[in-house]
Formats: C-alpha cells, sequence, structure tokens
C-alpha cells in the first residue's frame, strides 16, 4: 500500500513540472531531468541518486572518457538551469563520485585500472568553489597508485551534518571530520 501511495505521490510531482528547460540527449541528463521534476513537484525527498556507466576504461580510455566527462558536464548544467528556473537553486547540492579510482600509469591498453584515490565533485550554489584538500601528486604514488588526503566518509559526514541535518555518527558508524566545502 506505502508503494501504491508512494508512486501515486511521484505521479502527482511529474504532473506539475512546467519545464521549458532544454535537457541533452542522454541517459543521464534524463535521469538529472526526473529529479528536477520531482523536486519541482514538491516531493520531500532528501536524497536522489542517479549514476552513469562506462568509466571501467581499461582500454582506449580518452576518447570514452572525453565522452563521459562531457555528459556529466552538460547533465548537470541543464539541471541546475531547470533547478534556477524553478527557484530551488540553492536548496540542491550535488555530489558526483565514484566507486573506484583509477592508476596513474596507463596500462597497455590506452587505459588505466583501478586505483584507490578518486576525485569527488560538489555542485551547487551552497558549495564553496575550487580545489578543496591537496592537489594530488603524480609522482609521490603508493604501489602506482594515488595518495588520497581526504577521507570520502569526511565528504558524506560534512554534507550529512551540515546539508541534510542528519546524525553522521549514527549513518557511518564513527566520527569524521567535517570540512569546509559549504559555504
Amino acid at each position: 500500500m506505502n508503494a501504491v501511495l508512494a508512486s501515486e505521490q511521484v505521479r502527482d510531482a511529474l504532473r506539475k513540472y512546467q519545464g521549458g528547460i532544454e535537457y541533452p540527449n542522454h541517459r543521464f541528463a534524463a535521469q538529472l531531468r526526473l529529479v528536477a521534476q520531482m523536486i519541482a513537484g514538491g516531493l520531500p525527498t532528501k536524497v536522489y541518486y542517479t549514476h552513469m556507466t562506462g568509466f571501467d576504461t581499461h582500454a582506449n580510455q580518452q576518447g570514452t572518457h572525453d565522452t563521459l566527462l562531457e555528459q556529466l558536464s552538460t547533465g548537470v548544467e541543464a539541471f541546475y538551469r531547470d533547478l534556477e528556473a524553478q527557484g530551488n537553486a540553492e536548496r540542491v547540492v550535488v555530489m558526483a563520485f565514484s566507486e573506484f579510482g583509477r592508476r596513474v600509469a596507463e596500462n597497455g591498453s590506452a587505459g588505466t585500472d583501478h586505483g584507490t584515490a578518486a576525485p569527488v565533485f560538489l555542485f551547487g550554489r551552497a558549495i564553496r568553489p575550487g580545489l578543496h584538500g591537496r592537489q594530488p601528486s603524480l609522482t609521490d604514488l603508493v604501489d602506482g597508485d594515488l595518495k588520497h588526503h581526504v577521507d570520502f566518509r569526511a565528504v558524506y559526514a560534512t554534507l550529512l551534518d551540515r546539508w541534510l541535518g542528519a546524525d553522521p555518527v549514527r549513518i557511518l558508524g564513527a566520527e569524521f571530520e567535517r570540512l569546509s566545502f559549504l559555504a
């Protein structure tokens, strides 16, 4: 019964969406448009999750990464133009992350293999612009991998505590540093 009620709420929210912002023609942008529709419809959801696939590039990486990063960029740009038009841009922070990093050195197939450290991108008016944390060295490595300087759980803890008003210890199971990326 809860699922039926929730699905009806989503349909109602989607019907309220006025639109007007053109999104790029790719799957990631379509996912972001759906999220924008639900936000515009007033759903009480605090966290939405979308995903992109294809970054696991062990071969012929450059062209694939160029395309995927363009999709990320153009999708997020359209999403924020939509939020601006709705009057909701102040209410939204986007966090883009990967479940794994890439190695620094190219493998024999013009790609890279799984590595340890990876960037987290944060978008939104509430985010202080710039690089937060130290620029990783491409020469001072650990077994060929970048050294991470920021624990990703500190990013989560900061967003949970200072953006969502939730107790990060209860969710993450331990205390983590709060970072200064929120304006």
